[in-house]
């Protein structure tokens, strides 16, 4: 089941096409990737999702029923949290979650605050100001904005940066519970590719505001030929340049060791040419392609 279908979005601004013309739709208990490179259309196409920015075309439905003539009933089942918006600055962490709880029908207020406080755990924040807070709690109190409706759709725009790897790591578990427990259906932007993989049951590659690919992490890694070969070169570093170089193998140089870009199927030929130039190696690993393998392919090409 469908609870968010977008139907030929568009966005302009002037002659500027920010969105154009795509279509995508959000499963029930879907974590949903939307990628795609700085300027590419994710930003303003969230702010249509939330009714902050007007589309040019096209529509949004959300649980079956028209954004446009449901706007404040839908919106009581749907939240967002973004690295790149602020709560008021001079308010406390406590009476910034307390007003926003205000904003949809919370049977109790003080319970619900409470709970997603101790979910987040911002309990040693909630006296201080926005202002005083380093970026990696203002991430953290923004999350609990965001689940302070518990809803069914949940818009996360970078919801890990800022945080320490410990912190991360438990608010990508914690989605991934909450997804199995109520069903909520997350859509996902981030430039972390790994965390993508992670959590993420589909991507959504858009650029240049048009959606370019739509399909799972591993399958879109997959498209890509590439592998990434590292070696540690014990004697041969100079004739394994050359003959990187000669065979115009990408590579890339740290230290001793080499990464070789080239398809999978020609690695044991490759090896097999750095031995019969008596180029000895005593580490070696081989990594299939990722989704940031992608993601680099796809930012270098037009749409």
């Amino acid at each position: 089941m469908d609870v968010l279908a977008v139907k030929n979005l568009t966005k302009k601004f002037g002659k500027f096409t920010a969105v154009d013309n795509i279509s995508f739709s959000l499963r029930e208990g879907e974590i949903l990737g939307f990628l795609g490179p700085n300027g590419a259309g994710k930003t303003t196409t969230i702010q249509m999702l939330l009714g902050v920015l007007s589309a040019t075309k096209g529509e949004v439905v959300y649980f079956g029923k028209e954004f446009r003539k449901h706007r404040e009933e839908i919106l009581e089942q749907v939240n967002f949290s973004s690295t790149y918006t602020n709560l008021p600055w001079d308010l406390s962490v406590q009476e910034n979650l307390t007003f926003i709880s205000y904003l949809y029908e919370i049977k109790s207020r003080k319970e619900r605050v409470q709970k997603v406080v101790e979910i987040f755990k911002v309990e040693k924040l909630l006296k201080q100001r926005m202002s005083e807070l380093s970026a990696g709690q203002l991430t953290r109190v923004n999350l609990a904005k965001a689940f302070i409706n518990f809803p069914k759709v949940l818009l996360l725009d970078e919801p890990t940066s800022s945080l320490d790897p410990e912190v991360a790591k438990y608010i990508r578990e914690f989605l991934l519970e909450e997804r199995k427990k109520f069903n909520v259906s997350i859509i996902l932007t981030s430039h972390n590719m790994r965390e993508v993989e992670e959590v993420c049951d589909r991507v959504i590659f858009i650029n240049e505001g048009k959606i370019i690919s739509d399909d799972t992490p591993e399958n879109l890694a997959s498209s890509i030929s590439v592998s990434h070969v590292e070696l540690f070169i014990k004697d041969g570093l100079k004739r394994t340049i050359e003959y990187c170089e000669q065979k115009k193998i990408p590579f890339k140089l740290e230290t001793r060791y080499i990464i070789a870009d080239l398809p999978e199927k020609e690695i044991p030929e490759f090896l097999r040419n750095l031995m019969d130039k008596g180029i000895f190696y005593e580490e070696i690993s081989i990594d299939k392609p990722s989704l940031e393998d992608y993601f680099l392919q796809m930012t270098k090409k037009k749409p």
